[in-house]
């Protein structure tokens, strides 16, 4: 009893925390920090040694510089003179790779975003078989799913064969042959399933009666979407762009399976590709390394920004 006693007591100051001895917590989440050590800070402590490094003068490869006092910042400015100028390199695949992303990111929303809103309204086994049927794409390799559509895409494949038969097209069209269009599909086909996941959870989570209160006061059922459904579901939007967006940057096999790598669909994934496992230069190799870092600089701000955005949403909604 007396035990007991205390451990109500302790629930009642609001301190959790004294039920467990000190350091508990810290305790279960060892495992994580150290595997975040072992596959993110070490490798990407990797990458920077490698941007920031030497050339052998012998074989000609990259020498990584370990010590942070001696690093060397001529690749870093090589990749951003290259990506700042209208002329450079990698300017115009940085553009083309913001606009194929943000184009794919689009189209996910405007087929994910029914998708979700339609599961959240589902009661019953139906939405037990819908959500089964939004994740049967991740029980297929994306690598797999890729190669589906260039057998689809092909001039004698099925795509061309049905456009033909309607009378859309009059011969065979290339799809595979450097088509924006193709990569940007794909891009999309490929990540919307990751969209609609987080985007059912924050719909799902919206209680009915702000619904019901606003037809109360005479809102129409568009007018309830814009001003209670999507401000109210503006965290599960911004959490499913973000995991898609990441990804998206850094695609490599998208654009190169489904425009046979063809030099104006390329992204800024295909060029550190090209650096550091087509070129035996260390040169470029420090180069594909630091273009690596330029990226996770971008991803990084991004991420950021969620972060910051979602943790403001979650003091709003204690102070109200």
């Amino acid at each position: 009893m007396r035990r007991l006693r205390r451990g109500r007591e302790a629930r009642s100051k609001g301190g959790i925390d004294l039920l467990y001895p000190r350091g508990f917590w810290q305790g279960l989440s060892a495992p994580g920090v150290l595997w975040l050590l072992l596959l993110f800070v070490v490798p990407f402590y990797a990458i920077l040694a490698t941007a920031t490094g030497g050339v052998d003068p012998i074989f000609g490869n990259a020498i990584p510089q370990w010590n942070p006092l001696r690093w060397n910042g001529d690749a870093f400015g090589y990749v951003f003179q290259q990506l700042g100028v209208s002329d450079g390199i990698y300017h115009v695949v940085f553009l083309r790779t913001l606009r194929f992303v943000a184009i794919a990111v689009a189209l996910c929303l405007l087929i994910g975003y029914p998708v979700a809103y339609y599961l959240s309204r589902l009661r019953g086994r139906y939405r037990s078989v819908m959500l089964v049927l939004v994740v049967l794409p991740f029980w297929i390799s994306y690598l797999m799913r890729m190669l589906a559509w260039v057998g689809l895409l092909q001039d004698n494949g099925l795509v061309n064969h049905v456009l033909m038969t309607l009378g859309v097209i009059d011969a065979p069209r290339p799809w595979l042959e450097g088509q924006s269009v193709t990569v940007i599909l794909g891009l999309a086909y490929g990540y919307v399933p990751f969209l609609i996941l987080p985007l059912y959870a924050a719909l799902e989570r919206i209680d009915t009666s702000f619904l019901e209160a606003a037809w109360d006061l005479g809102a129409s059922s568009f007018g309830t979407f814009i001003r209670v459904t999507l401000p109210m579901s503006k965290q599960g939007v911004l959490a499913g762009t973000a995991i898609i967006l990441l990804p998206m940057f850094g695609d490599f096999y998208t654009a190169e399976l489904l425009s046979g790598g063809r030099p104006e669909t390329s992204m800024i994934g295909n060029q550190i590709v090209l650096l550091l496992q087509g070129s035996t230069l260390g040169s470029a190799q420090a180069r594909g390394a630091a273009l690596v870092t330029a990226l996770a600089v971008l991803v990084s701000v991004l991420t950021l920004y969620y972060l910051v955005s979602t943790a403001k949403t979650t003091r709003e909604a204690r102070r109200s």
